[in-house]
């Protein structure tokens, strides 16, 4: 009985045991897969980046042609004054000696400075100043080299603003992706409510964090909740262009006034009409920067809420106000071309720095050539025409009503004359390079808007966006779909004896003696991989193509497209940004960089470092030196430093 009784025990105790094998097994599984699976669902989110020291680029060949500084952002770090922009970063000591200068494509990745704020990162040991690019991700410096945060996805290299927060964490503003949060170890979303924004100010806590949107207005994050507000809860305009906080409350500037909230809740507009570029709020009043109305300071408490203000209150004398920032007791105001302190008692503004002289008059450039004394016409985007010198070292502008917006330039070698195709127009010029006249559809061109122009037989062929106007001693005369061209839309002209390639947003046409013998299209079985045709180039016996998104082609003498091994892809090359050597065929690509073709070798080669942007724009050789353009300025280099 009692030997039953002990068996009977052991079975229970056993029976028990292996039911807590058994609960703790599946317990165990239970929590492996939530780990794994809370794993997988961070690795979704989770952006893969790299960090690297970024040095400069060793014997870098291409030499910069400087351009106007144009400052967006500015920070104490170390006992000096940095200033960045689309020109780099600039170091000044505190009476506004410059030191040190970082140059895009050289110091510093290819792409504008966007921001710049001193900070303590959590994967650091030191304080660092934290540097947002445009489209190469985060910059960490501290004060001896550089070291780079660079996200694999494009999407989130597309830096628009940062935050750090006390935890040693950066939040990021992107472009496409809304708001994301560095920590140290990952790169993720802060919430999948944020995503898809496109983020122009940021400001707030890690937790109670404000976000200005390009055109959705401003979002609140706070206690894992978002509020929005548009124009239906009290914002002047969706368009939000900077954030200031203080305390409780919150000022978000709009294209079209300030709006208030209290307390997360919308209280009311400041300064209605005006263009606020930048806040800082003190303990006394709101000091805004603006567009175009210089820097407005509004005390609080103050009833007045009109756009035009007692004068002193408001610094009409400046202008393009970027940053509002405040250091050590000093309030700084940060134009385009200089930084400025608050004078003693308030009164005024003293500068404190500005750049110094460039040869160039812009750095956005749009169009490139050589006229027979080797000077260089540097054509724009919206700051007219530069005469820059053979030597580099000197430059002429002229800019006006019709010279202003450049799409193409083009000397005539025998004669001297330059024309100048135009947003508004053919400008031509003789061999003096004085304005000599303007053409427009009024003097029978097909469209005032020229995106193309080319010498053919004794006179020009203009193209439009309506079609070609051939100009000769018949006088102007026009031809467009009707008369069987493949697309009205013309974006690049090639003239090779009596072969004129018309290059369109629907295709290639081929015209002889203006008469359309052939015209080219995807899909129609030339081999034609894209119908937008951005430039076109004759390089022995055949074109090379360039397109809005299959890269560069080449159309042999039969009528044959042909692929490049590299260049062939899917990229942009830049409407006109083509240019062929004796030794190489050279092309502008939106992004990529520059593409270089060595005719004898027959391969392509991919030059990124050195460039000031990977957008190149135009291009242009005299003397033996290949001048680049970009959205960020011109470079040059001899030709013969770019073989492989």
């Amino acid at each position: 009985m009692r030997q039953s009784r002990k068996l009977l025990v052991r079975a229970i105790v056993g029976s028990g045991l292996l039911f807590g094998l058994i609960v703790c097994f599946v317990g165990w599984r239970a929590t492996r897969a939530l780990r794994l699976s809370t794993a997988e669902v961070h690795s979704e989110r989770e952006i893969r980046f790299e960090i690297h020291p970024f040095t400069a680029v060793a014997g870098a060949s291409f030499e910069v042609v400087s351009a106007p500084a144009v400052f967006l952002q500015a920070a104490r770090f170390e006992d000096h004054f940095y200033i960045g922009g689309p020109g780099g970063l600039l170091e000044f000591d505190l009476r506004g000696t410059p030191s040190r200068q970082f140059i895009p494509g050289r110091e510093l990745p290819p792409s504008p400075l966007v921001a710049l704020v001193p900070a303590l990162l959590a994967d650091s040991q030191e304080p660092e100043l934290v540097v947002a690019t445009a489209q190469d991700g985060l910059l960490a410096f501290n004060g001896r080299g550089f070291r780079q945060i660079r996200p694999q996805d494009s999407e989130a290299r597309a830096i628009t603003s940062i935050l750090p927060t006390t935890a040693g964490h950066v939040l990021i503003g992107t472009k496409k992706l809304g708001v994301l949060i560095y920590d140290g170890k990952h790169l993720a979303p802060l919430h999948p409510s944020l995503n898809s924004l496109f983020v122009t100010a940021l400001a707030g806590t890690e937790s109670d964090l404000w976000i200005g949107t390009l055109n959705q207005g401003v979002f609140h994050w706070h206690a894992g909740a978002v509020d929005s507000f548009g124009e239906e809860q009290g914002l002047p305009d969706r368009q939000v262009q900077c954030l200031a906080t203080s305390g409780e409350k919150t000022y978000v500037g709009t294209v079209l006034g300030v709006a208030v909230f209290d307390d997360g809740r919308f209280s009311q507009v400041l300064a209605p009409g005006v263009l606020a570029t930048s806040l800082l709020a003190t303990n006394a009043s709101l000091i805004v920067g603006s567009e175009d109305q210089g820097v407005l300071t509004i005390p609080f408490g103050s009833p007045q809420r009109e756009p035009h203000l007692p004068h002193s209150n408001k610094t009409a004398e400046l202008a393009k106000i970027r940053q509002l920032f405040a250091s050590e007791n000093n309030v700084f105001v940060l134009s385009s071309d200089a930084l400025y302190r608050m004078s003693a008692r308030g009164l005024g503004w003293q500068q404190v720095l500005r750049p110094g002289t460039a040869i160039l008059s812009d750095r956005n450039i749009s169009a490139l050539a050589a006229d027979r004394s080797g000077r260089v016409w540097i054509g724009y985007f919206d700051r007219g025409l530069d005469l820059l010198d053979a030597d580099a070292g000197r430059a002429t502008h002229v800019e006006n009503d019709h010279v202003f917006c450049v799409n193409r330039i083009v000397p005539d070698g025998p004669t001297g004359t330059v024309a100048v195709a135009t947003a508004n127009g053919l400008v031509r010029f003789d061999s003096n390079a004085r304005q000599q006249q303007v053409l427009t559809r009024a003097d029978g061109l097909i469209a005032d808007h020229v995106t193309d122009v080319v010498i053919y037989h004794d006179g020009l062929v203009v193209g439009t966006p309506a079609g070609l106007t051939f100009l000769d001693a018949a006088g102007p005369h026009s031809m467009y779909a009707f008369h069987g061209l493949v697309n009205n839309h013309v974006y690049a002209l090639g003239v090779s004896g009596d072969e004129l390639m018309v290059g369109t947003l629907g295709g290639l046409s081929e015209i002889n003696r203006e008469t359309v013998r052939v015209n080219y299209t995807a899909g129609a079985g030339s081999g034609l991989k894209h119908n937008w045709i951005t430039a076109i180039v004759r390089a022995g016996d055949e074109w090379i193509v360039g397109t809005y998104g299959a890269g560069i082609l080449r159309l042999d003498r039969s009528g044959r497209f042909h692929s490049f091994e590299r260049a062939t892809a899917p990229f942009v090359v830049n409407p006109n940004a083509m240019l062929v050597t004796s030794d190489h065929v050279f092309a502008g690509s939106l992004g990529n960089g520059l593409y270089v073709y060595d005719r004898e070798a027959g391969r392509w080669t991919v030059f990124t470092r050195g460039l000031p942007s990977l957008n190149v724009t135009a291009l242009a050789e005299s003397n033996g030196i290949i001048y680049a353009g970009t959205d960020n300025g011109l470079v040059r280099i001899l030709e013969q430093k770019l073989r492989p």
